[in-house]
């Protein structure tokens, strides 16, 4: 009698993101962080140069991140039947970060006080988050694949 198979799936651990995507990644995430803690010490000292830390930091970040918007959207368009709900979730929150980040550098471009203020906070965080979640979704993998 042959013998009878409980498993026909093993599981293995790989993240969906190319190495180099991971990189370019990494950049929109520090760069967002920074702004914000820039944007909280702006708030709480009223020095300008925090402001102007903060608009530098943004402005890299939203240079880095349109490499890694472009490369999201390709793997999207490209990824197999099994990855796309994932590759689109991780589109979709890229297209947030992003968005988020260019409202954020117009609204930190506006002088004085008015450039941060709860609006610019909030875009923010709203971009830290967004990065922060989509390299969460980027290197947290699992996949099925038969024996």
């Amino acid at each position: 009698m042959p013998e009878r198979r409980t498993h026909d799936f093993e599981t293995v651990s790989r993240p969906m993101l190319h190495p180099l995507h991971a990189i370019l990644l990494a950049f929109p995430i520090a760069l967002f962080t920074g702004a914000l803690v820039s944007d909280i010490a702006y708030l709480r000292t009223a020095e300008l140069q925090w402001s102007n830390f903060a608009a530098w930091m943004i402005t890299g970040a939203l240079v880095v991140g349109a490499m890694v918007l472009l490369w999201a959207l390709v793997s999207a368009v490209l990824a197999r039947r099994a990855g796309r709900v994932r590759a689109g979730g991780y589109l979709l929150l890229i297209v947030i970060m992003w968005g988020a980040g260019l409202v954020n550098a117009f609204q930190h471009s506006r002088d004085g006080w008015s450039s941060v203020g709860a609006l610019g906070l909030l875009l923010s965080l709203t971009s830290m988050l967004a990065a922060l979640l989509a390299g969460w979704i980027g290197f947290s993998a699992a996949r099925r694949i038969a024996r």
